[in-house]
């Protein structure tokens, strides 16, 4: 294997990496402003703000982490994930305002949730990578 690439491997293992360090974070700050009110502060609101804000702070780190994630990869990997990320894009918006619409017209018995939407777009994600790579293959 050329320097080249081997430094090329390391930087995409370099920013996988990061970027999972940072996803766990936000995900963790998640967690902690959804459930420290009622587990851990006893509903005090300045907390709940403070875990709010700090969710977003590591939001947007792994904004950003996700960003120097993309640059890494080679063209292919780039191409995948872009694609991914578009169709999942897709059923977000089509298929959140679908659900919403249900919820509103009272077609569904439940609230529709903000969750339910995350998982679907996170399944899209996957399945379209999965698809992505074998096509390429």
């Amino acid at each position: 294997m050329s320097t080249k690439r081997q430094t090329r491997n390391q930087q995409v293992i370099k920013e996988t990496r990061n970027l999972a360090i940072w996803t766990g974070a936000w995900t963790l700050t998640m967690a902690l402003a959804n459930f420290g009110h009622v587990f851990l502060w006893d509903k005090y609101v300045g907390l709940t703000i403070a875990a709010i804000v700090i969710n977003v702070l590591l939001g947007v780190g792994m904004i950003l982490a996700n960003i120097r994630h993309l640059k890494a990869l080679d063209e292919m990997h780039r191409k995948v994930a872009m694609d991914a990320m578009g169709v999942s894009l897709g059923v977000a918006v089509v298929g959140g305002l679908a659900y919403s619409n249900l919820d509103v017209t009272n077609v569904i018995s439940y609230d529709a949730e903000i969750s339910h939407l995350v998982v679907l777009i996170g399944l899209t994600y996957i399945m379209s990578t999965v698809v992505g790579n074998l096509r390429y293959r």
